[in-house]
């Protein structure tokens, strides 16, 4: 008897698996009728050269196992079912699918082939998406690479940097060394480029501990966009969650994505740096109900997606990006956990950050801190032991969550970010907030069981103004994006010191300078995780625009041609970050008592105004405090080493100055130690002179600046 071509396989794992012999193929559809594995010419992967069903099914999962394939296969699927839109099914086989569990693709979504379900024509039709089209998609579709797991790490292992001691650098891959001199050429915008020793040595000298990568998933640029010619340069439009965007490769190997990212994962941990991925499960490429068809939609469109319960056609919508992933169905969450486990035991990343990760949260209900999603990180023996960071927010009702998640996660302070901004520029009524956020917001993360650490501080991020044109913009410009400056934040929390844009007025010009290092010094004396993003050490901008997700160019890559204001701005960074390092009252690992620790002599936080004497709850209130100064107690640190030792450090005190005039301050009387030393002026551009003060002496504050005085630690 002839043996049969496919064989029954196994439901698992899912996806394509190579055991040395041949590969295994298995695919989740609850509602598919058939499944089709078809395969694709190597030297021509728009030419299909054979096809095959999936005869078998366990537990809704299709599988079949094919002998004689080999490592390099391409391959998509092709499902078979009802294209029922308004019962929320879109099952139509000529379209080609990418697989879910996919490890690497080959190639791009070509909108100029019928990659739509439907037939697109008129686009004033709202009910074109009702009607299947028949034209096959193969030719526009990336297909997937069979791969192994192999490699050899030589050893790595994670860098497991304790929260505490942590800098967050956030990065874009291919921005980061695009234009880096010393980087070769091919090399620039790659995985390759960002594991060069010029970019680790970078890296190190700033003392970032943790690069955050904006997505790297597989990704599908938005047919709105590449009809303008623009692209999807920040990535967050994914496509598979399992597959390395090919994009940012110098290889041109099938699937050499995929090495090139852990070769630079291992350089990167050989040089004590983590990595943390910037993932996006909360929806996909896929869109709304007028959007293509490409692999989720086409399989399972009713498990993966939230559908509305009055009309299946149309889906729910918390991200702004035409669907939402649903976290609630047992197989779509299976997806979730099997992709960040992957990504963890194969790929050997440290941590992810979740964009719009109310959304995972959500059940029918609304949001939930009890929700599938949390439950299922909190269990997971390998999930439950990374860095995860919570973009606390979406669009939805009830969207803002700060504050509001699970034990075991950190988040994006919006919070911080908004009022450290607004303190810096003058606002009234921000001293109460501005006492929380630099001592680790206590009142959002405290009742929940969670310490500092639970605050990821940013003053910018990828989304909104860089540093610097955080205080040269009063409004944003984001022109380039062909979207009649609408698209965007309008309420930036932003200054432009006196007039739009740049200028050549040495008084604004040196302002700027002075409140770039307000907000860098802020950010390294507050309690909790900093976070950095690149470029803003070096005064990188983007001319106003605060929405670049569509500028692949010169406008979003990071410029390493430093003018001599640029290179003081660095050395700044390097010397604030050098200084919360060494000094362990920046990085507490419990909140604040405001008061005496163990035998200390001070309480480990005390806030005084500028006439020396300690802040009482009506100056607060004040709606024009602008000048404050707090105190860390060296000798007032509640936890112990690792090694069981009582921590004593230096004594810092910080005093702030918003008020656009000089502030004399005070210094507390204090009857121990030395005199108070100067370490961080950011009234001088270059290096803060070590001047000593005496205890009950005055430092004057120049307008909108900020000093730090530090005290040694006792024997």
């Amino acid at each position: 008897m002839r043996r049969a071509e496919v064989l029954p396989g196994k439901p698992y794992p899912l996806g394509a698996t190579y055991d040395g012999h041949g590969v295994n193929f298995a695919v989740f559809s609850e509602h598919a009728r058939k499944l089709e594995v078809c395969l694709f010419d190597p030297a021509d992967p728009t030419r299909e050269i054979r096809r095959f069903p999936l005869l078998e099914t366990t537990h809704q999962v299709w599988h079949g196992y094919v002998p004689g394939l080999q490592p390099g296969t391409l391959y998509g699927l092709r499902a078979h079912g009802p294209y029922e839109p308004k019962r929320g099914m879109r099952f139509n086989p000529d379209k080609l699918l990418v697989d879910p569990y996919a490890r690497a693709l080959h190639g791009h979504v070509d909108y100029a082939v019928p990659v739509y379900p439907y037939k697109v024509g008129d686009e004033s039709d709202k009910e074109a998406d009702l009607t299947i089209d028949s034209r096959d998609s193969a030719a526009g579709m990336p297909k997937a690479v069979v791969l192994t797991d192999a490699f050899d790490w030589e050893g790595d292992r994670p860098p497991a940097i304790p929260w505490h001691q942590s800098l967050i650098y956030e990065l874009h891959v291919k921005g980061f060394t695009k234009l880096h001199p010393d980087v070769p050429e091919p090399l620039r915008g790659t995985y390759a480029g960002l594991a060069h020793p010029a970019v680790l040595e970078h890296l190190r000298k700033v003392g970032v501990t943790a690069v955050e990568l904006l997505p790297i998933h597989a990704l599908a640029d938005e047919p709105f966009l590449t009809k303008k010619g623009l692209t999807n340069y920040w990535g967050y439009n994914t496509l598979g969650y399992f597959a390395p965007e090919s994009r940012y490769s110098s290889s041109g190997s099938l699937g050499g994505q995929v090495t090139e990212f852990k070769q630079m994962v291992k350089a990167l941990h050989r040089a004590g740096i983590e990595v943390l991925l910037d993932v996006v499960y909360n929806h996909t490429c896929e869109g709304n109900h007028m959007g293509p068809l490409l692999s989720f939609k086409g399989l399972d469109n009713a498990a993966y997606y939230r559908l509305s319960d009055k009309d299946p056609r149309f889906y729910l919508d918390f991200t702004g990006c035409g669907n939402s992933w649903n976290a609630s169905h047992a197989y779509s969450l299976k997806l979730v956990a099997d992709s960040l486990r992957y990504w963890v035991e194969v790929m050997h990343v440290d941590g992810f950050r979740f964009d719009l990760a109310t959304t995972l949260g959500r059940d029918r209900t609304g949001y939930d801190t009890r929700a599938a999603f949390f439950q299922m990180i909190h269990q997971d023996p390998v999930l439950s032991r990374v860095k995860l960071i919570a973009e606390p927010w979406d669009v939805g009702d009830f969207g803002y969550q700060v504050g509001n998640f699970p034990v075991l996660w950190s988040e994006w302070n919006g919070k911080y970010r908004d009022t450290i901004r607004r303190y810096w520029k003058g606002d009234d009524r921000q001293a109460a907030e501005i006492g929380y956020r630099l001592t680790g917001s206590s009142d959002l993360f405290s009742l929940s069981g969670r310490r500092p650490t639970a605050s990821v501080n940013f003053i910018t991020a990828h989304d909104g103004f860089t540093l610097h044109d955080l205080v040269t913009y009063n409004d944003k410009h984001n022109e380039a994006n062909q979207e009649n400056n609408r698209d965007g934040a309008n309420d930036n929390h932003s200054w432009n010191c006196g007039v739009e844009g740049e200028t050549e007025d040495p008084k604004i010009v040196a302002l700027r300078e002075q409140q770039k290092r307000n907000f860098l010094a802020t950010l390294f004396v507050s309690q909790g995780v900093p976070m950095l993003v690149a470029g803003d050490e070096m005064g990188r901008t983007q001319k106003g625009n605060n929405n670049a997700y569509c500028q692949d160019n010169a406008l979003s890559w990071v410029d390493w041609n430093l003018d001599s204001r640029q290179r003081a701005l660095l050395e700044f960074t390097v010397r604030i970050s050098q200084l919360r390092r060494e000094q362990p009252v920046l990085s507490k690992r419990r909140f604040f008592r405001g008061a005496h620790i163990w035998d200390s002599e001070l309480k480990d936080l005390a806030w005084f105004r500028p006439d020396g004497k300690e802040m009482r709850k009506d100056d607060w209130e004040k709606p024009h405090v602008r000048s404050v100064g707090f105190l860390l107690g060296g000798d007032a640190i509640a936890t112990l080493d690792d090694e069981g030792q009582r921590i004593v450090g230096d004594t810092l005190l910080v005093l702030m100055n918003a008020h656009h005039e000089p502030i004399t301050f005070l210094l507390p009387a204090i009857e121990w130690g030395a005199d108070w030393e100067l370490v961080v002026d950011t009234a001088a551009s270059g290096e803060s002179a070590h001047t000593h003060t005496p205890a009950g002496g005055k430092v004057q504050v120049v307008g909108r600046s900020m000093v730090v005085l530090r005290r040694p630690a006792t024997e």
